[in-house]
């Protein structure tokens, strides 16, 4: 993946299950994506990269994308949500 990419922010939570989980990721998308996050020359013997090139799926670099908008859209969400319990609007008379 590209240099870019380690800037990008990460948000985990507990998930109801107790673990560890990106903010809108399910814990097996979490894995897949931080697996995805890995340069390039370490993903040669996973088993995601493989199972996407025997079905023909989408690149690593597209589902990466794909959970990363995932995730980025659920804690835009998530933090308009806390910013809005943590500073309600005052109604002015």
């Amino acid at each position: 993946m590209t240099e870019a990419r380690k800037d990008a922010p990460r948000r985990y939570i507990v998930d109801g299950a107790g673990q560890r989980v990106l903010v809108g990721l399910t814990s097996s998308e979490t894995v897949e994506f931080e697996t995805l996050d890995r340069p390039l020359a370490s993903l040669e013997g996973s088993s995601v990269l493989q199972d996407q090139r025997r079905l023909g799926q989408i690149s690593v670099d597209e589902r990466w994308s794909e959970l990363y908008l995932k995730h980025e859209r659920a804690w835009s969400a998530w933090m308009a949500e806390s910013r809005a319990r943590s500073h309600p609007l005052c109604v002015l008379n």
